[in-house]
């Protein structure tokens, strides 16, 4: 059972009780990273188990990126339902599958059963539902709220493979707290005095040593301050619904006698940044607020505790074939989670995780692209290790934050870095953008 929400910040949690529930009872990921913070790149790369220079999703549309590209080159067949579904497995997809995806009968090879909503699913009504192939429209009534519509088809869908005695995969993937953030009509008047968190890094004081593209940001004003605010509330309201969702799932496998032989997943496509670093609300940096997103475990003989082990969405495909002992492909570049989930010690961990973007992003029609002050970097490639963020832009512009002394990210030291310590990150970099399949990857993600 893989629940995967679409901008999902950690400072969200604390508003949602049932994942509360799942971290206390499971494994909680506390170093768990996105390939990008980009809606497609990201979810191509969890579909595959693929660095997006493998993939080849690298934006939401055009010749780089989206679905049509994904489908296009084949990468739908080289998915974990795929794999899973050869093996004996009920799959389904429900909700928001990848950017570009609307209005088509086109039911993707390896699922059993099909709910995929393309980009009218971001308001929550007026959207359009492929059912197995057959277009429907939904409404504006409360019943077609869609986190709603989809937790009904997912516990339907439990009942059924219960029913069947067969084992399943279910994905939903929520378009909730994507912009604009549609509330459930019971939750549209709560959490009105909730306000976005005001860490070390919102707006922050001086940003003259940032990269260029953020270093003539002005800080946030009033109006602008308010705005977050007021975008803040409609993230906590927009969850309630999944947060509700992710109960009645649970309480669903638990009633049919399948909770115990069942894996709980739940994480989020990429983060959010809400005033950090002067930023308006949005995604596509480096920064942790962007690439740092939950990844919580329940299930049979998974430890519960937090393991601040480096993992990243490539990891998902591997771990969920590896747990439904389905031969994992030699093209994954991630490797499989499933010692970590035990608690075993993992001698293969990573030192570095890679962060691959294209930009800046300027497709009109591009639900994701950020709005003004929302950050719009150019390309750049980075390493994300356990103290340390390291990146490089196509200007030519670098960062390094030292984690230890600096969690906010709030210094770029670059330009104080020992040569060889620089040679060591440059090294690895280019080793990580370069590798291909998980044997090369796991030996480029070391620092030497």
């Amino acid at each position: 059972m893989f629940v995967l929400t679409d901008d999902l910040s950690t400072d969200l949690l604390s508003y949602m009780p049932n994942v509360r529930r799942l971290q206390q009872e499971g494994r909680s990921f506390t170093n768990y990273f996105v390939t990008d913070s980009f809606c497609c790149p990201s979810r191509s790369s969890i579909f595959t188990g693929q660095f997006p220079h493998d993939t080849g999703i690298y934006t939401n549309s055009g010749p780089n990126g989206g679905f049509a590209k994904f489908t296009r080159t084949g990468k739908d067949r080289q998915t974990f339902a795929v794999a899973l579904r050869a093996n004996g497995y009920r799959t389904a997809m429900m909700g928001k599958y990848l950017n570009g995806y609307d209005k088509t009968p086109y039911v993707p090879p390896g699922w059993s059963q099909w709910d995929g909503v393309g980009t009218g699913g971001y308001g929550g009504y007026h959207y359009v539902l492929n059912e197995n192939g057959g277009l429907s429209t939904g409404g504006t009534s409360p019943t077609d709220y869609l986190t709603d519509v989809l937790s009904a088809k997912g516990t339907a869908f439990i009942d059924r493979s219960a029913a069947a005695r067969t084992p399943f995969l279910l994905e939903i993937a929520s378009f909730a707290p994507h912009l604009p953030s549609t509330p459930a009509p019971r939750d549209a008047h709560r959490f009105l005095d909730a306000r976005a968190p005001r860490g070390p890094a919102f707006n922050e004081r001086d940003i003259a040593d940032k990269p260029r593209w953020l270093r003539s940001y002005r800080r946030l004003g009033h109006a602008r301050l308010a705005e977050i605010d007021r975008q803040y509330v409609r993230r906590v309201q927009s969850v309630q619904a999944v947060d509700r969702m992710v109960g009645r799932l649970r309480s669903t496998l638990q009633a049919r006698g399948l909770a115990k032989n069942t894996y709980f997943v739940f994480s989020s496509d990429n983060g959010y940044h809400m005033g950090e670093h002067r930023l308006m609300p949005g995604k596509t940096t480096a920064f942790d607020t962007d690439i740092r997103v939950p990844l919580i475990v329940v299930g049979p003989s998974v430890r519960g505790s937090t393991d601040a082990t480096l993992a990243e969405n490539t990891d998902l495909a591997p771990t969920f074939e590896e747990l439904t002992g389905t031969q994992v492909p030699a093209s994954v570049d991630g490797r499989s989670l499933v010692p970590l989930l035990r608690g075993e010690r993992d001698t293969g961990a990573p030192d570095a995780i890679l962060v691959e973007h294209h930009g800046p992003s300027l497709a009109k029609d591009d639900p994701d692209r950020p709005g003004p002050a929302g950050g719009n970097p150019p390309s750049y490639t980075a390493i994300r290790t356990l103290d340390a963020l390291y990146v490089e832009y196509k200007d030519g512009d670098r960062e390094y934050y030292d984690l230890r002394t600096d969690p906010y990210e709030l210094d770029n030291t670059v330009a104080t870095l020992p040569p060889a310590r620089l040679a060591q990150l440059q090294r690895t970099l280019h080793n990580l953008r370069t590798c291909h399949g998980s044997r090369r990857c796991s030996a480029a993600a070391r620092l030497n």
